[in-house]
């Protein structure tokens, strides 16, 4: 099951405890990454363009829900 991302006007909460601000997310990026090396070897990544993105699962940090999140208004958006 895949879990819609929170936009703009929406943010993540867990219907079984009513958490808004604590979740262990696990995703799948595909990314392309400029990667700057020194002379001595060393990496630096210096851009970074997320191809695309799915988030697998959400778990909740206060009540360990898996997949219980569901999208709300954020306060103030008048959605």
């Amino acid at each position: 099951m895949t879990v819609p991302l929170p936009t703009d006007t929406t943010r993540w909460r867990c219907t079984l405890c009513g958490n808004l601000t604590r979740f262990d997310v696990t995703r799948t990026s595909k990314v392309v990454e400029y990667v700057h090396l020194d002379l001595a070897g060393e990496s630096n990544v210096e851009e970074r363009e997320v191809v695309s993105e799915t988030i697998e699962s959400v778990r909740c940090r206060w009540c360990n829900a898996v997949d219980q999140v569901e999208l709300v208004d954020r306060p103030g958006t008048g959605s």
